[in-house]
């Protein structure tokens, strides 16, 4: 379905409502620049009804609207991600929906994912660094054949950050280890173990950290995927 920048804007101009701006600020915490006011599920209608289409995508991000850039993170393909565009999304992120929408619909997808992750979590911008946590918590849904290695990497890594008290950084600090921990049973016994070195830290972001993902991890019930398959579903 072709359809022009222009004709997009009248559509989400249409559904604009400014009491969503002010609800999503107090509800959820997100606080976006340049906003209409439409909630996210009606971005994903939207995004249905358009299907895949890359330059639609950038130059609505280009119009610098809000829901516009959201609207871009669900148009596009995860190969349509460079290091360019990838870099050009995450200095402009500021706040944790269009983080998160950008890293866990494409960048995590990627063929990018890892190289991004390791180059992000040494940002010293809040929703930077959130990015490269964001990116790994989707990380370990998106490569459902990764080895247990991969991930391990990523636990020295948490670790390091966990003394972040920045509110969106450490919640997804908390995010993906949490992840990690319920990729397999090899890996919830790696990231309880991680949780536990976190949890001797005296720093109060880290024992939030800690706490929080210890609670779900060691949960009676708690539900442990098998991933890679041909390791842990031999059937």
């Amino acid at each position: 379905m072709q359809i022009t920048v222009e004709q997009v804007l009248a559509k989400l101009r249409k559904l604009a409502d400014p009491e969503k701006i002010a609800f999503k600020k107090k509800k959820f915490g997100v606080v976006s620049q340049n906003a209409l006011g439409v909630y996210h599920k009606d971005l994903k209608v939207l995004a249905k009804e358009y299907g895949h289409q890359k330059e639609l995508g950038l130059a609505l991000y280009d119009t610098g609207i809000y829901e516009g850039k959201l609207l871009c993170s669900k148009l596009l393909r995860p190969k349509d991600v460079t290091k360019e565009l990838a870099e050009k999304w995450v200095k402009d992120f500021d706040n944790w929906e269009i983080c998160d929408s950008f890293c866990m619909g494409l960048v995590a997808k990627s063929s990018l994912a890892l190289d991004r992750i390791q180059e992000w979590t040494g940002r010293k911008k809040e929703f930077e660094k959130r990015a490269a946590f964001a990116t790994m918590a989707a990380y370990c849904m998106a490569d459902k054949k990764a080895a247990n290695s991969v991930y391990e990497a990523f636990l020295p890594i948490i670790k390091k950050a966990a003394t972040d008290n920045r509110l969106y950084v450490k919640k997804a600090v908390n995010w993906a280890l949490r992840s990690i921990g319920k990729r397999n049973i090899d890996l919830n016994k790696k990231a309880i173990k991680t949780a536990n070195e976190i949890l001797k830290i005296e720093d109060k972001a880290a024992q939030w950290i800690a706490k929080d993902a210890l609670r779900e991890l060691e949960k009676e019930g708690v539900n442990i995927l098998d991933y890679p398959r041909a390791i842990y579903r031999k059937d």
